[in-house]
């Protein structure tokens, strides 16, 4: 049985909330941040109907929860698998018959699977009447969340390396492994070397690319081939040609990453994140239209 999410109580919300972040996906901010720009770029009817599916406790915000799906999966293992897809090492591709499927071959399960699962799940929304079939609550929040795990270049990574969790690397001077590193400490560094104000304005900038620098190139994300509701498949190859072109590139065991790593991989964090928050939207609005 899937859990409910109906009853967690908001102290043990906060508290999550208040921890350092774990090495989980884009890590709290960077999922944040993909739950903040898409927000504010929902219909009317998508905002509505994320905000009735939203606990109350959740206030209508859905960014407040955009890292659920990483706090539940240590107590429920079955979600594991959907965080990430692995391919063959240095193949640079990836294929949905090849590559999503779990550590024992059941196909399917991979954020890319996961992600078409919960966008059916949620076509069955119907405003009038609660689900009797599905937990549509949930369904949401693992949507959200693994939207931003499929653009996140690591999390479609090489099988030998998991997505780079075992490749020992210095940011600066801070021993760490890659797949961090692009968790959190690109974010982090940025935060603290350009946004005073941290996320908040973090969002900001990236919303001014996506309105202005980059608007010609938003209706192209937002499309999906043959008037699919997603497409996961494009944002999975997407994400494993950025890993070997950027995220790889250059390192080694024990690599030093500093300034010219930064500077160089900064822009597609930014990318991937607002390519992450406008197809969430996009993948909303359609399911809730």
């Amino acid at each position: 049985m899937q859990p409910s999410i109906a009853t967690l109580p908001l102290l043990l919300l906060l508290l999550f909330f208040s921890l350092p972040a774990p090495s989980l996906a884009w890590g709290v901010h960077g999922h944040l941040i993909v739950c903040q720009i898409a927000q504010g770029r929902l219909s009317v009817a998508a905002a509505a109907a994320v905000r009735g599916l939203l606990p109350s406790y959740a206030g209508g915000n859905l960014s407040s929860l955009c890292s659920w799906a990483d706090d539940v999966k240590f107590r429920y293992p079955w979600s594991a698998p959907l965080h990430y897809i692995d391919t063959p090492d240095r193949l640079c591709n990836y294929t949905y018959d090849r590559d999503c499927r779990d550590e024992d071959g059941i196909k399917g399960r991979c954020v890319a699977g996961a992600i078409t699962n919960y966008t059916s799940q949620l076509l069955t929304y119907d405003g009038t009447s609660p689900s009797t079939q599905y937990n549509l609550t949930q369904a949401l929040l693992f949507l959200s969340h693994f939207m931003g795990d499929i653009h996140q270049p690591l999390h479609v990574g090489f099988t030998s390396d998991k997505g780079g969790n075992t490749i020992d690397v210095h940011w600066y001077t801070r021993k760490t492994v890659l797949h961090h590193v692009w968790d959190d400490n690109i974010i982090e560094t940025a935060e603290d070397d350009y946004y005073g104000e941290g996320v908040a304005e973090f969002v900001d900038a990236l919303t001014q690319n996506i309105t202005g620098e980059w608007s010609q190139r938003v209706p192209g994300w937002e499309q999906c081939s043959k008037n699919q509701t997603t497409c996961p498949d494009t944002y999975a190859t997407e994400s494993i040609t950025a890993a070997c072109d950027w995220a790889y590139k250059d390192v080694t065991e024990d690599s030093v990453l500093e300034d010219a790593y930064f500077a160089s991989r900064l822009p597609v964090v930014n990318l991937r994140l607002a390519q992450g928050g406008v197809r969430l939207a996009a993948t909303l609005n359609r399911i809730f239209s």
